[in-house]
């Protein structure tokens, strides 16, 4: 099984895909917006291409590239995959959407994948998690665990995306204290260890006693431990760089997605799809309740299973804004539309919303 390690300044460029024999691999490629050392998000896409990797062995020829800026470079690292005859391309952050259609009117015979984002086409095809799910359950354990009743929140930039994580996390804590508060702290990066790392500090500072983020790299649990705070891991489970300190990591468990979908495209049958899962089919995961007693790890426990079979929704009314507005009423449950479009924070989230 061949990997190519893609070095995107020395590939030759041409917008003619080449014809490629019957039996010749498919050649999938995998853009990264971080390392694949960052022991989060891109870890765990890696981790996909890993087991993409084991499942079809020989049939298939990965490449991947890392550390991809959102932008003009993610546009030329795209092409330059499609014009090398990459037949499935998986594009793996937010801020790869508009370059990934861009690309693609332009490689119709080529198949995409865009995590995260919302625009599709014939061949270019969604993808995300449901990650709320784990983290309104977080948020419950924060609040059992906090002295304070406030927790800080490391934020990468303010997407749809982020914005429903903070208000799913304040829902769980409110739903033990609801008093309870959560204070965002914008570092606009998805990784970089040394601001989240600041972040993570003047959070602190600020008196909160749990830490949780929306960021890729461990430094904040790691600072969270050495101040003796709580934390909670993102994206993988980071308990090795805090064991004393982090409570549970929300997963991201993207290889079974990665698995069929290649082999979709393997046999024929890959379509254009919206595919947004969560803990019930176990696109999300959470990694062992640890640091906290037995009564709370249950009641997470229980609260994963009622997400799973669906007997609780994280954003069921009523819901206020922290402008007085009643976002969702009484008994009621946000559709995904609201979800996917999410650009309001609730009542108890402090910090600043940039538009």
């Amino acid at each position: 099984m061949l990997r190519t390690l893609l070095a995107a300044a020395t590939l030759a460029i041409g917008l003619a895909t080449p014809t490629l024999a019957a039996d010749d691999p498919l050649k999938v490629g995998f853009v990264y917006v971080g390392p694949i050392g960052d022991h989060g998000w891109t870890y765990q896409h890696h981790e996909g291409l890993k087991a993409v990797e084991q499942a079809y062995g020989d049939k298939v020829e990965t490449t991947y590239i890392e550390s991809v800026s959102e932008g003009p470079d993610a546009e030329r690292v795209i092409r330059q995959l499609a014009a090398s005859g990459h037949g499935l391309i998986f594009t793996t952050s937010f801020g790869f959407m508009d370059p990934t259609i861009k690309v693609a009117k332009q490689f119709p015979d080529v198949k995409f994948e865009h995590a995260t984002g919302y625009k599709r086409a014939d061949n270019v095809a969604t993808y995300s998690a449901r990650f709320y799910e784990g983290r309104y359950i977080a948020g419950m354990i924060a609040a059992h665990l906090s002295e304070t009743g406030k927790a800080g929140y490391i934020a990468s930039f303010p997407i749809p995306e982020v914005i429903r994580g903070v208000n799913a996390f304040l829902l769980g804590m409110q739903s033990v204290n609801p008093e309870a508060t959560i204070s965002v702290l914008w570092v606009n990066t998805w990784y970089d260890p040394g601001k989240e790392a600041d972040a993570a500090k003047a959070l602190i500072a600020q008196g909160v006693d749990i830490i949780t983020q929306h960021t890729d790299s461990p430094a904040p649990l790691q600072t969270a431990a050495n101040a003796g705070v709580l934390a909670i891991g993102q994206a993988s489970d980071m308990h090795a760089f805090g064991e004393d300190a982090q409570l549970t990591s929300v997963i991201d468990n993207w290889a079974p997605y990665y698995v069929e979908r290649v082999g979709m495209a393997l046999d024929g049958s890959w379509k254009s799809t919206d595919t947004w899962d969560g803990i019930q089919p176990g696109m999300v995961q959470m990694s062992p309740y640890v640091n906290m007693p037995y009564a709370v790890a249950a009641k997470a426990k229980i609260l994963e299973d009622q997400i799973r079979v669906g007997l609780l929704h994280p954003f069921t009314g009523p819901i206020i804004d922290r402008d007085g507005k009643e976002r969702i009423a009484a008994g009621e449950t946000a559709d995904d539309g609201m979800l996917a479009t999410m650009d309001f924070f609730i009542k108890g989230v402090e910090g600043d919303l940039p538009k």
